[in-house]
């Protein structure tokens, strides 16, 4: 199976990109487009990625952005590595949003910035944290069509954007 995956590789001119990062729940950006969280449960994820240099974007809203370029050879993984500088806590108090789609690795951004992936924000005992306040919510699916949505969270009112 693993041969015939690199044989098929070979010929579309793709390799892969497999990142451990810590966090792992950080989200994976090839040239500007997100790809996936770099992990789930602990597990390194595996994309695709046509063969040539590209640059590769680490994001997670609670550390600083890494930024690094890649050579990615036809029918090769490179295996990225990094460590996400931590940022200062926020302060509080917090309110919950919530973010129950279909496409559990759909990119959720609030105010234009990446906060992590749907499936994150999206169970009883999940959600965002944000403070009270007004915020613009957008849902980019990997497929089909981006849910955008003006919220106000204040006290006592979860909100589900969906």
């Amino acid at each position: 199976m693993a041969l015939l995956a690199t044989a098929s590789a070979a010929l579309t001119a793709d390799g892969y990109l497999k990142v451990k990062a810590g966090p792992s729940r950080a989200g994976v950006f090839v040239d500007g487009k997100y790809a996936g969280p770099a992990g789930n449960l602990g597990m390194a994820r595996k994309y695709a990625v046509a063969a040539g240099e590209h640059e590769i974007k680490l994001v997670e809203p609670r550390c600083q952005e890494v930024v690094k370029k890649v050579t990615i050879g036809a029918g090769k993984t490179v295996t990225m590595r990094e460590v996400l500088p931590k940022l200062p806590p926020p302060k509080g108090p917090f309110w919950l949003l919530r973010t129950p789609v279909a496409e559990k690795y759909a990119a959720v951004y609030v105010n234009g910035k990446y906060m992590g992936h749907a499936d994150e924000f999206n169970a009883g005992g999940q959600g965002l944290l944000l403070p009270e306040g007004e915020y613009t919510v957008r849902i980019e699916p990997q497929s089909g069509q981006p849910i955008e949505k003006k919220v106000t969270l204040k006290a006592g009112s979860p909100v589900s954007v969906n």
